[in-house]
């Protein structure tokens, strides 16, 4: 795939770019490696201090990254501009509270005087070049949400990211050096997927964490374990929706319809499936079908826009594959199913509600990245369970139950990283995020994310 910003609203290429060469990759290796050995030893004074820098100037950047972002990828720009708000609501939460995060952990008195020492701690320290493997569906998020805490732990960075989005990756690497960063601390690699395993197998490099598609997951995480290096997955979702019969069911729609659509429907914790009672399914199916009709689809660089285009053209046709093929199946369109008629240029799809999945049929086991839905009617708190938990994914999950009992139960038994009640999944800077089965491992965020790339070091000292 080449490295270039194509227009999803329209089809056209803005701009294209030369990868980096194998001299290119060797001089940002050995760049980050000598940061690395300095910036290892700065204390979190001074990493607080650059990372606030580095927030001043993103948020005065806000429009001007928004909009790069929204011709990259198509994202709404409102959606934009938020998302650029919220990676400098991460940097600041961070570098305020990174020390504490990482302050040594000493075990109760009558552990230290049992393992016969007179003081024992257990000390976080930098592992060293992180690459970070990043998708183009958020594409300032996903990378300031790994940078934010690895940097504040004393690690560099190598950024490799999407392809079609070589503008927001340039102006990263850019970022973090306006903010007063040393040379090499953190660098983005225009380069293509081919090249990564040569990045990740270098001596120099001690880390990768991947947020993108299971097989990307699958090729970074051998190349990790062959090298016995630790990695963080994050990787594609299929997040279940469950509406029991004691749900607030306007409040479910609402929030449904927001969790489907959100970035155009691209997200891995977006809700995919949604599981209803068979209580309030005509209700629910009717209120919420309404609302998906209703959405306005349309150029993501005007303000009254709900859903743009999707990112790619494959993505696209990804996406009308599944829904042909449970068409094919019996499935029934409830709205959308098509191309918007209006809509000739450009890589848009209409919001669309599909009833009566099978297990025959792919979009029952497979991802959807766009803006379709698909409805299940359950019988119970058993079927909803099973139902939920019959993907190969377990990102997060949304719950909608008043029912203290219903709650126990889907925390008890939802295999999935995060259980949402009553709201749809999001991350934030003091939550772990991450997921099991077939979405990964490792969490981000938090202070579990913040830890995923130190080291942990027991230091045992006797008397005297």
């Amino acid at each position: 795939m080449p490295i270039a910003t194509v227009n999803p609203a329209t089809g056209e290429t803005v701009r294209t770019f030369d990868t980096l060469g194998p001299d290119g990759i060797e001089r940002c290796l050995a760049d980050a490696a000598h940061a690395f050995d300095a910036y290892r030893r700065t204390g979190f004074a001074e990493r607080a201090a650059l990372l606030q820098r580095a927030a001043d100037l993103l948020e005065g950047d806000n429009e001007d990254i928004a909009r790069t972002m929204t011709i990259e990828m198509g994202k709404p720009l409102a959606a934009a501009r938020a998302e650029a708000a919220k990676c400098v609501k991460a940097m600041r939460w961070y570098a305020e509270r990174a020390e504490g995060l990482l302050a040594d952990e000493v075990p109760a008195e009558s552990d230290v005087r049992d393992s016969g020492a007179a003081a024992v701690r257990a000390h976080y320290r930098p592992l060293g070049v992180v690459l970070a493997v990043m998708p183009w569906n958020f594409p300032l998020w996903q990378v300031v949400r790994f940078a934010a805490p690895a940097l504040m732990a004393g690690n560099v960075g190598l950024l490799k990211h999407a392809s079609n989005v070589p503008q927001t990756a340039i102006y990263l690497g850019d970022l973090f050096e306006r903010a007063g960063y040393p040379h090499g601390c953190f660098q983005t690699l225009l380069i293509g997927s081919d090249a990564v395993e040569g990045v990740l197998r270098d001596r120099r490099v001690a880390a990768a964490t991947l947020t993108g598609s299971e097989p990307a997951g699958r090729a970074v995480a051998s190349a990790a374990g062959d090298e016995v290096k630790k990695t963080v997955l994050e990787l594609g979702g299929s997040d279940p929706y469950v509406v029991m019969p004691s749900a607030d069911i306007a409040r479910a729609v609402r929030t449904a319809i927001t969790a489907r659509v959100q970035n155009n429907g691209q997200s891995c914790i977006a809700a995919k499936r949604f599981i209803v009672h068979a209580d309030v399914y005509d209700e629910f199916a009717e209120r919420f079908t309404a609302g998906m009709a209703a959405l306005n689809v349309g150029d993501p660089m005007v303000e009254s826009t709900d859903v743009g285009p999707l990112a790619t053209e494959k993505g696209r046709a990804d996406l009308e594959e599944l829904v042909d093929d449970a068409v094919r199946g019996g499935a029934e369109i409830l709205c959308g199913g098509r191309r918007p008629p209006a809509l000739e240029k450009g890589w848009y799809y209409e919001p669309t509600v599909l009833a009566g999945i099978t297990p025959d049929m792919r979009i029952d086991l497979e991802e959807t990245f766009g803006p379709v839905a698909t409805l299940y009617r359950v019988a119970d708190l058993d079927e909803a369970v099973a139902r939920a938990n019959h993907t190969p994914f377990g990102l997060s999950s949304n719950v909608w139950t008043r029912s203290d009992e219903d709650i126990a139960r889907f925390v008890r038994d939802l295999q999935a990283g995060g259980i949402y009640v009553n709201g749809m999944t999001a991350s934030h800077p003091a939550l772990p995020f991450g997921g099991v089965k077939r979405s990964g491992y490792g969490r981000e965020l938090s202070g579990h994310g913040i830890r995923e790339f130190c080291n942990v070091t027991t230091v045992w000292q006797a008397a005297g």
